[in-house]
């Protein structure tokens, strides 16, 4: 029998959020800010889409939470979107791309929306995009040279995963908001084996509006909090979970995982090749921890009393 599961990593495409990226010329989803520069655009979609999500929660509180899209890098609209989404919809937390036009998570021109994140103590899943850079005049350059040849989901996500978690120890939002649980997915992406590079750099480099706490011992005790879950969406059993467990204490590490499907935009035909996976190699690097990783460790996160089921 399958093990029982709650998929923490998972999309939903309403039919007018795939008419609102035909409108704007994009074939691949990629956030719900979708036009530079045109934050009402982004304000009115990502009120729907959360006002959707919400909903389906509302009918079926057995099977569904949900992570609530904010429009950045609209600052004033996604403090707005905070209220409504935690006051009125019973967000189960927050959703934010690794990037947003450019700007990247820990960039001080977002701490207005973590420091409401931190007051809120909110849940922040932070979910990969294509690495890009802003450039004045030019908007959001891309910087995936290999593009072309390849899809930009197979490794591009991953290093941008490691970009923005950077960003975000480095300059400090990591310190400053505690109360922030962040959600990594991809079992960290390209994060790990860069932890102790990334993090000696405030003691050695000395360079300005760099978090002087950050250092390797640093960054290791939080990745082994409560301030950080880890999704195992994607090919994360058997090679490359080792490579996050380097960092994870033997006493934490099974605390410390959450099951994720990535659902659709991982095919369904892979989704069930993986969660099988999952359940094969989940007693070898957790053993005695299967259900705490599979339900027991989201149900914590999430506050949830009830099992939304079995994936």
């Amino acid at each position: 029998m399958p093990l029982a599961k709650i998929d923490l990593h998972s999309h939903f495409v309403p039919d007018f959020y795939r008419d609102a990226l035909l409108e704007a010329g994009i074939d691949k989803p990629d956030g719900t800010h979708l036009i530079p520069g045109n934050d009402e655009n982004a304000r009115h979609l990502t009120r729907r889409v959360n006002e959707y999500a919400a909903d389906l929660k509302r009918r079926r509180p057995d099977k569904f939470g949900f992570f609530a899209s904010l429009p950045l890098p609209d600052v004033k609209g996604s403090l707005e979107e905070i209220a409504h989404a935690i006051d009125t919809l019973n967000a189960d937390g927050f959703t934010l791309m690794s990037n947003h036009h450019g700007h990247y998570p820990g960039d001080s021109i977002f701490d207005p929306v973590f420091d409401e994140l931190n007051r809120r103590k909110a849940i922040v899943f932070i979910h990969p995009t294509t690495p890009c850079t802003a450039v004045p005049g030019e908007g959001c350059v891309q910087a995936a040279p290999l593009a072309h040849t390849y899809p930009r989901s197979t490794f591009e996500f991953f290093f941008d995963t490691a970009r923005v978690y950077t960003n975000l120890f480095l300059k400090g939002t990591v310190s400053r908001c505690p109360e922030i649980t962040f959600v990594v997915t991809h079992g960290g992406g390209c994060l790990p084996p860069l932890i102790t590079r990334v993090s000696s750099v405030p003691a050695i480099l000395k360079l300005p509006g760099l978090d002087s706490a950050v250092n390797p011992t640093f960054v290791k005790e939080r990745l082994n909090s409560e301030q950080f879950f880890f999704d195992t969406a994607g090919w994360v059993f058997p090679d490359q979970i080792k490579g996050l467990l380097a960092y994870l204490e033997e006493k934490t590490k099974g605390k410390r995982m959450v099951y994720g499907s990535d659902i659709p935009w991982t095919p369904f035909g892979a989704v069930k090749t993986l969660s099988e996976d999952h359940d094969k190699y989940v007693g070898e690097f957790f053993p005695g921890e299967e259900e705490s990783v599979g339900t027991g460790n989201a149900e914590r996160l999430l506050k949830w009393k009830g099992r939304p089921g079995q994936a």
